[in-house]
């Protein structure tokens, strides 16, 4: 009776892996484009991952080196070169006038700092620039500081 038993489960076993077998060939015919695209997703995903790893990995390598500065030197406080304004006879309040221009100061914010109308200054900045030779205000101020005019 064991023995009868025990072909009767063993026939029984194969045959229900048989029957899953044949189940799962006809699964993966069935899907298998579904099958195939997942498979080729997961390996793009996996080499995408590893890519990224690897490229972020180099990283950028910042190099500091000590580089002496020339021995400090007391400045020395600017003097204008009172013989070139003299020589281009321009006066003090020219002057005056070209150093707020080379701070970068407006017209009118020139006007309110000195208390005088906007008018004046335009008067001013015009005679400074024709004494100079300049055409524009940048033109001003880099003459004023090539001649010692303004620091």
């Amino acid at each position: 009776m064991k023995r009868h038993v025990l072909i009767y489960g063993a026939v029984g076993g194969i045959l229900v892996a048989v029957l899953q077998w044949t189940q799962y060939r006809f699964l993966v015919i069935e899907h298998s484009a579904e099958i195939y695209g997942a498979l080729i997703a997961v390996l793009f995903a996996g080499l995408g991952i590893w890519l990224g790893l690897r490229l972020k990995s180099a990283r950028e390598r910042i190099v500091v080196r000590e580089v002496p500065a020339p021995a400090a030197q007391a400045a020395a406080p600017f003097s204008p070169n009172d013989k070139k304004r003299e020589d281009l006879n321009m006066t003090r309040r020219e002057l005056e006038i070209l150093e707020l221009v080379a701070q970068g100061l407006s017209n009118r914010e020139i006007a309110t700092k000195l208390f005088v109308s906007e008018n004046t200054v335009k008067t001013h900045c015009s005679r400074a620039f024709d004494k100079l030779g300049a055409k524009r205000r940048t033109q001003a101020v880099q003459l004023g500081k090539e001649f010692g005019l303004i620091p």
